[in-house]
């Protein structure tokens, strides 16, 4: 067992408690490229704790010092539809935090985290920002705000209103740490924390998120939950390698069939070559000309000259 608490587990219980609060800012100062302070956990219409719930389920969401709203998830199962649910999470978070009497301008920045353990989209890529911007359809220029709205809302930039999503795909991670985030990107991965990491908040960390920080009932549900989501992986993986037999068990007749028509073609072309190999030769017999041998069938001077 890896020295330090899966990430999917310490978003559940331990990165809410406040004492922790240091642990999550490193690693979304780091993401975002801003210092972050959270001031609270918010415990919402979101936080459901059942995996057939259909309200918006997140594994964490927090406010910031500067009353923004981020949204954390760790998605470790297969999800086609995964997109479809980051573009339903953001939009629910902002009709819960908006009251009916309230300003459109009340409306919080979202920013949505998704930490995906499977093959999300294709991209090769492992760490993905999207930002909304809108473009001139004829000028192709890009929208801006009036120094107004600019003044208003405090931002530079129009997309700055809207919800920014960033997508972790763990998997595609080399393993290599270049810079501070990849370091916590390594964690999020392997579940281990190298001596020479120093990126925001990762010594915390380190020192926090060790299994052998855990007892009691603590400790059983974290082996538990490592359990389960071993065997949900292994059902996973059995799933696929069921499937793949099955879809080569019903291809295989097909499979034979075009082998054997292959296998025809090829049988008949050798036949139809020889019997113009052997008329070559008798015609060469005969003593006719090459030039007229060639033209009546299509063999080249060198293959007369091997016959």
């Amino acid at each position: 067992m890896s020295k330090h608490i899966r990430f999917d587990w310490a978003i559940k219980r331990l990165l809410r408690q406040k004492a922790n609060f240091d642990v999550l800012e490193g690693f979304l100062s780091e993401l975002l490229k801003f210092d972050v302070k959270i001031e609270e956990i918010i415990e919402s219409e979101g936080n459901q704790e059942y995996e057939n719930d259909k309200f918006n389920r997140v594994d964490l969401l927090a406010k910031n010092t500067n009353n923004e709203l981020i949204l954390i998830e760790v998605q470790n199962e297969r999800q086609h539809d995964y997109f479809h649910r980051m573009n339903y999470a953001q939009a629910k978070l902002i009709t819960e935090h908006i009251d009916l009497g309230d300003k459109y301008a009340k409306v919080k920045k979202v920013f949505s985290i998704n930490i995906v353990y499977f093959e999300l989209g294709q991209g090769e890529d492992y760490v993905y920002v999207g930002k909304t911007n809108f473009k001139g359809l004829h000028q192709n220029d890009e929208l801006q705000l009036s120094e107004t709205q600019k003044e208003l809302y405090s931002v530079k930039n129009l997309s700055e209103l809207y919800a920014n999503y960033y997508i972790i795909k763990t998997n595609n991670f080399n393993d290599i740490a270049k810079d501070s985030l990849d370091e916590w990107i390594y964690f999020l991965k392997n579940n281990e924390i190298k001596e020479e990491f120093k990126a925001k908040g990762i010594q915390a960390a380190k020192k926090k998120l060790r299994v052998d920080n855990l007892a009691g009932k603590e400790k059983e549900n974290y082996d538990n939950f490592v359990k389960y989501q071993r065997i949900r992986e292994s059902e996973i993986d059995t799933a696929v390698y069921d499937g793949l037999k099955q879809l080569e068990a019903q291809l295989k007749p097909q499979i034979e069939e075009e082998r054997r028509q292959k296998e025809e073609e090829r049988r008949q072309k050798e036949e139809a070559l020889n019997k113009i190999y052997k008329s070559a030769k008798q015609m060469k017999d005969f003593g006719m000309p090459t030039d007229a041998i060639i033209k009546a069938t299509g063999l080249s001077k060198e293959d007369l000259e091997n016959l």
